[in-house]
């Protein structure tokens, strides 16, 4: 019994495993450059349309190893309706909310014809990659369109000086505010693990032994300040991140704790059964499809905001590195397993090897060949895992 737990426990953060593993390679082949100050707050803004994609990707993937082929297209086309407003000096928050519209309006759409026509997912999101990459290629006329407004930049996350002011009064290279989030953070995870662990046990559910909880609440929380450390070395907190942290704590509380949540995994694990019991199973591809159309529009704005413009050609492969997080991440192919800390996880070890192998000089097709083999060892870790187990 406790061989099984102890291997049921090694397989259950083999990917945490992996990412440790990863940065110690990238910090001895690059001579610790991967873990300069600047080199982590990149980590965290360049791929931060990564984690808002991954995030809803992951709702998808639950109803039965669904895929949205169509989000980087949809990026693409919310950030230029954007762009395109606020040249025309539209105010900048009506910009924000219509991004927003959008790309929920697109993942309704889609999520229509999946959910009431049933429709496969593929063939319903390659379409919409085609045909809201021709429209941005329409609407930008195939030109740049350059995002001046300042205050939709900064608060987006994008420029150089796009960081939370420190209320704190630290320099430059010496941020408190960031050690003082980190350290709050942590106290917030630690107190809220123990209470519902402390939950868990009085209603007589199965739960973690105490000491696996210590050592995963230390191990996570030393992970915290090492980051909030590092960002205070720098010029501190992101904006980029507030947005990815915000995505993060509410679909982690959607997915772990409401009803919803439960009918995505339980419509993953067995739509037949799901709809038997009384759920409407429609609804459920419905919500995660206009969701993910949502979230696209998010990661539209971060995206123009960080690159100060919008082109024809942003979002290209977007999807790709969303679908790969989500599968290196723990999420399985066939539905019903997957947790939003796993996604973030398989998100934060494509961004290392990103910014590793750039910091090494290895040729961009490399990096994609790197990057695919990493996928399919992911994918092939959890097919035989579930065939050992069956």
């Amino acid at each position: 019994m406790n061989k099984t737990k102890a291997l049921g426990s090694i397989q259950k953060y083999t990917m945490v495993l992996v990412l440790v593993l990863v940065v110690l390679f990238f910090s001895l082949r690059t001579g610790g450059k991967l873990l300069l100050p600047q080199n982590i707050t990149n980590l965290i803004s360049q791929n931060a349309y990564v984690f808002v994609l991954a995030t809803g990707m992951l709702l998808c993937i639950l109803t039965g190893g669904n895929i949205d082929l169509s989000v980087g297209s949809v990026v693409c086309f919310a950030g230029a309706v954007g762009a395109l407003m606020m040249q025309a000096k539209i105010n900048m928050w009506l910009a924000v909310v219509v991004m927003l519209a959008v790309g929920l309006a697109i993942g309704a759409w889609q999520a229509f014809w999946i959910a009431f026509m049933r429709i496969p997912p593929f063939i319903t999101t390659l379409s919409g990659m085609l045909v809201f990459r021709g429209l941005s290629n329409v609407l930008l006329k195939g030109q740049t369109v350059s995002v001046t407004n300042a205050a939709f930049v900064k608060i987006f996350g994008g420029g150089a000086d796009c960081y939370i002011p420190d209320f704190f009064g630290g320099g430059a290279g010496h941020n408190i505010l960031a050690i003082v989030v980190g350290v709050v953070g942590v106290a917030i995870f630690a107190v809220a693990t123990f209470l519902s662990r402390a939950s868990k046990v009085k209603k007589g559910y199965a739960t973690e032994s105490l000491i696996s909880t210590i050592v995963k609440t230390v191990v996570i929380g030393a992970v915290a300040i090492f980051f909030a450390v590092k960002l205070s070395q720098y010029k501190g907190i992101p904006t980029a991140l507030i947005w990815v942290a915000l995505v993060v704590a509410i679909y982690s509380y959607i997915t772990g704790k409401t009803t919803i949540g439960r009918h995505f995994y339980a419509v993953g694990g067995n739509e037949k059964a799901t709809k038997l019991s009384g759920i409407n199973t429609d609804k459920v591809y419905f919500l995660a499809y206009s969701n993910m159309g949502l979230l696209a529009g998010l990661a539209g704005m971060l995206t123009i905001a960080r690159l100060t413009s919008a082109q024809p050609t942003y979002g290209q492969n977007y999807e790709m590195d969303a679908i790969g997080s989500c599968f290196i991440g723990g999420a399985s192919a066939y539905g019903g397993i997957g947790t939003v800390p796993g996604v973030i996880v398989g998100a934060l070890l494509m961004g290392v090897i990103n910014i590793g192998m750039s910091i090494m000089g290895v040729d961009q097709n490399w990096q994609k060949v790197v990057k695919g083999l990493v996928l399919l060892a992911a994918v092939i870790f959890d097919v035989v895992s579930k065939r050992k187990k069956s």
